[in-house]
């Protein structure tokens, strides 16, 4: 039980709020900052400045470093071991992690390929073999640390947290994925698609947070996660994303607020907690997502 385990320690429900509120605080310092600003403008001449690399180190790093942070918070300051702070098993389940990266990371690379395929002139060939291996190292070291900060902070921290404090498993569902969300406020895409992809994020969130409390650990959303980030910057990148990269491939298209954002969030989702639920045999839905804390010794999960 992945809340429902930390009942036993006399936690500070306190040291809860420190990582969420600063982190809220930073992210909206950021947006504030980049009001009335042109992102994509910065973007550009930032990397005329350091480069792509140099810029892709420069917005990955401080998220990347930020996974220790939680580490060093929750084993040193609250005392709770990472393995609890990751799943409910007796041990971090790797098989776990790598079937969602991969099931994920394969279907990402269809999606990418088939629209190429499908619409080869919103596609420009941008494989430079001496850039992509270098940013193919700096990809696999930081991607995976980033998203794992990201995952160990929203259904990790702020859920566990949240969860004790409420003694229900819908509040921190639904808050974390809020939040999750919005922190995604201030980036390029927002300004160029539109408040409308923020269906795309919490529903995101929203998605990571049901497979992490049906399956009863962070093991299938870290695995999803970095293969959503890694898979894409690889394969593609824009003008007006977030990661702009010496990816293989690179979209002239115009963003769309429509199939792109509908697809995954109401149609691939779904499909993909279906397979889920059938491999790893998940059951009473309603109880694991909108019920109470059980006590630590209730095995009817």
């Amino acid at each position: 039980m992945f809340i429902e385990q930390l009942k036993k320690y006399n936690l500070s429900l306190g040291l809860y709020l420190v990582l969420p509120l600063s982190f809220i605080g930073l992210m909206i310092w950021n947006y504030i900052s980049s009001l009335n600003v042109d992102t994509n403008e910065i973007m550009h001449q930032t990397i005329n400045t350091i480069g792509v690399n140099g810029t892709f180190i420069a917005l990955i790093l401080p998220l990347s470093l930020g996974l220790f942070l939680v580490w060093f918070w929750t084993k040193f300051l609250q005392n709770i071991s990472i393995r609890e702070l990751t799943t409910s098993r007796k041990k971090v389940d790797w098989k776990r992690i790598f079937f969602s990266f991969f099931l994920w990371g394969s279907i990402t690379s269809l999606m990418i390929v088939g629209a190429y395929y499908a619409e080869p002139d919103n596609f420009v060939w941008n494989f430079n073999s001496e850039k992509f291996y270098v940013f193919l190292v700096l990809a696999i070291l930081l991607i995976p640390l980033q998203t794992s900060f990201e995952e160990y902070l929203f259904r990790g921290h702020i859920m566990q947290g949240l969860g004790l404090a409420t003694n229900s498993r819908l509040i921190p569902l639904l808050v974390s994925s809020f939040l999750f969300g919005i922190m995604h406020a201030a980036n390029p895409e927002v300004d160029k698609v539109g408040w409308i992809i923020m269906v795309y994020y919490i529903g995101t969130g929203l998605f990571l947070g049901i497979i992490t409390l049906m399956d009863e650990g962070l093991e299938l959303a870290l695995g999803f996660h970095a293969a959503n980030n890694l898979v894409s910057a690889l394969l593609v990148t824009a003008d007006w994303t977030a990661f702009q990269t010496h990816s293989i491939f690179k979209d002239v298209s115009d963003p769309s607020t429509g199939f792109e954002i509908v697809l995954p969030v109401f149609i691939i989702f779904p499909i993909l907690l279906f397979i889920f639920s059938k491999v790893y045999k998940w059951n009473n839905w309603k109880q694991r997502l909108t019920g109470q804390l059980l006590e630590i010794n209730d095995t009817t999960l």
